[in-house]
């Protein structure tokens, strides 16, 4: 058999490919893909480029970090449902900045804590902190948290509360999940208005608030949306009537980009035999 001369590029954008899923949440940096590889840094910052024209690999504006798209299903099924929620919301996030001035993050569960995905920190004139992509967020101190949370299926809930209550997510948050009371009441709030919130309730973070929606498509909760503000800049009461119509409608939008995916999007996240006949 005649031995063929191995293509370099092919293997070495194979490896990145690889050493992006292997990352937490797929997500890497230039220089965090060549130190996993051993690439040079400029070997594999110009793979990286390549596989974003390829629409293998994303760009986040955000961090600059590079991350797997929905492409990557038509070679494997290491494609998640936290990046199709990734994928499409930056550019709604940019507008809802426009509409609101203060920053939003973009948040799906990870254990015992929402992870960042994406935010819009980076580009607020209010922002009070720039690095936020892959930040972890507590779930019961936290809006982001507190929305997906309320608004999650009830077994996916017990789920979070077992993990809770082992003290997974700290002591704050063991102690409020032991409390039956008080998450009844809280699930009941956030159901009946329609979204989370929080004022200086977390301790770590005392002088920040927020307020924040689920996203859910197709009958699934999959992420949440906040706005982020400075507690003593904005009352809960301003942030409900300012932002909270602004972030429904943001969300919205979202649930309608996934659900007006096309054909063939659907088609490479399907596994072979669930298909249409």
């Amino acid at each position: 058999m005649t031995k063929y001369t191995n293509v370099r590029g092919l293997s070495r954008g194979l490896q990145v490919l690889q050493a992006l899923n292997s990352m937490e949440s797929g997500r890497a940096t230039s220089q965090q893909i060549s130190d996993l590889t051993g690439l040079h840094r400029t070997t594999a910052r110009r793979l990286l480029e390549t596989l974003t024209e390829e629409g293998f690999v994303r760009r986040s504006a955000s961090d600059d970090s590079f991350r797997l798209t929905l492409q990557v299903r038509s070679l494997s099924e290491g494609f998640t449902d936290d990046e199709r929620i990734a994928t499409i919301a930056p550019p709604i996030m940019g507008r809802l900045l426009q509409r609101v001035a203060w920053p939003s993050d973009l948040t799906t569960p990870d254990g015992d804590a929402m992870i960042i995905l994406e935010t819009t920190h980076r580009f607020s004139p209010l922002s009070f902190h720039r690095s936020m992509v892959g930040r972890r967020l507590p779930i019961l101190l936290t809006a982001a948290g507190r929305a997906y949370f309320a608004m999650c299926p009830e077994g996916e809930r017990e789920d979070i509360l077992d993990l809770l209550r082992s003290g997974a997510g700290g002591d704050e948050q063991k102690a409020l999940a032991s409390n039956d009371a008080l998450i009844k009441s809280l699930v009941r709030r956030v159901r009946a208005d329609g979204f989370g919130s929080n004022h200086s309730d977390w301790a770590a973070q005392s002088k920040i608030g927020a307020v924040a929606v689920a996203i859910v498509s197709q009958e699934r909760v999959l992420a949440s949306l906040n706005v982020v503000f400075l507690s003593r800049a904005v009352t809960l009461a301003e942030a409900t009537r300012r932002y909270v119509p602004e972030l429904q409608a943001a969300a919205r939008e979202m649930s309608e980009a996934l659900e007006a995916e096309t054909p063939s999007s659907q088609a490479l996240r399907s596994p072979p035999g669930t298909g249409s006949d």
